[in-house]
């Protein structure tokens, strides 16, 4: 064998996978590690918990921005979320609407059933059930819960104002210590849905403009979200992000972090930590499957960034990362908390 050919063996033949050893596992801290010694989404798995720990432990104390796309909620995950923003894991939330809308749906009273996806469509339309795969909703909460945050929003000033006002003043209207609102509004944690009235939540927002035509009402300023969060961004002085699914949270905190650097003077870099899981890919082009490489072309994520893309559905990967930072808590805590002082459209975070 030629000497160059020994050497270049060498060089990548360095570290052999590690079969998982079930019985040396003390819980899903240990699970995830050895995760990361074997192959495929389990080894991505393994290295996303390793990115969100380093990025916990960075002296320079980055702000952990978690976007969240799909459905978490139906899925089981509605306090594995809440969990993650009471621990201050993450420091800012953005969301689509859904995902917000039916944590309050629960808030207000409304349940996810156990149903099937070979259910009868047609018939579940009938009794007034929503199917989302193998959950059911009722049909008839919604209403109830749409009407509701019409209601409650005749509480908001008749001006203009952000998504993270809004949200923060519907988390603020609930004593539900499951609810993902709530908690971030209890914990001064922002929460930001740059697409909300593309959901639930936009229904609720009609009917409050349907009874208020004509007259001074509640206004959401989709560009002034944009204006706030690049705020934060530019305040930060390291970002990290992870991201559950893809969609418009991932895009948008992506291209927040670019305005930031480019017209808000930030002296930065992408962000420096970046993971994802995801059951999309890549090779469609779409941006919730567009790897975390690529977008380091656009600048979003930085080139010297400790990052991790695992295809795997949330419903098993997030729970698994929640565990294993539970586990390894003594690694990170105590974190301090941001807080987040807001005038008008400014905030100082200290």
């Amino acid at each position: 064998m030629p000497k160059s050919v020994s050497a270049g063996r060498r060089a990548l033949l360095k570290k052999s996978v590690e079969p998982v050893d079930v019985t040396k596992l003390r819980n899903v801290g240990d699970l995830l590690e050895q995760f990361g010694k074997t192959s495929i989404q389990a080894r991505n798995l393994g290295k996303a918990l390793h990115v969100w720990e380093n990025a916990l432990t960075d002296p320079k104390r980055p702000t952990i921005f978690l976007g969240l796309a799909g459905p978490l909620i139906a899925a089981g995950l509605r306090e594995v979320i809440r969990d993650l923003i009471e621990w201050g894991v993450v420091d800012v939330v953005v969301s689509t609407g859904a995902v917000l809308y039916q944590d309050l749906y629960q808030t207000i009273g409304g349940r996810h059933w156990v149903g099937s996806p070979d259910a009868d469509d047609v018939k579940l339309r009938e009794l007034y059930l929503d199917r989302i795969y193998d959950t059911y909703v009722d049909e008839v909460k919604f209403q109830d819960t749409d009407r509701a945050l019409g209601k409650i929003t005749e509480q908001f000033p008749p001006r203009p104002a952000s998504s993270r006002e809004y949200l923060g003043f519907l988390g603020s209207k609930f004593d539900d210590p499951r609810s993902i609102l709530a908690t971030a509004a209890r914990r001064g944690i922002p929460v930001f849905s740059p697409a909300l009235i593309d959901s639930s939540i936009g229904i609720g927002l009609t009917l409050h403009y349907q009874a208020n035509r004509g007259r001074p009402r509640f206004l959401l300023d989709a560009v002034r979200d944009n204006y706030e969060l690049v705020q934060i961004l530019a305040h930060s002085e390291r970002t990290a992000v992870v991201y559950i699914g893809g969609g418009t949270p991932k895009n948008w905190i992506n291209d927040g972090i670019v305005m930031a650097n480019y017209a808000f003077g930030r002296e930065g870099e992408g962000h420096f930590y970046a993971l994802q899981l995801t059951t999309d890919v890549p090779h469609w082009g779409g941006l919730s499957g567009s790897t975390l490489d690529e977008a380091q072309s656009w600048g979003k994520i930085s080139k010297k960034a400790t990052r991790s893309m695992a295809h795997l559905d949330a419903s098993i990967g997030l729970p698994l990362l929640a565990a294993g930072l539970w586990d390894h808590r003594s690694r990170w805590q105590p974190r301090r908390r941001l807080t987040f002082d807001w005038t008008d459209d400014e905030v100082e975070i200290r």
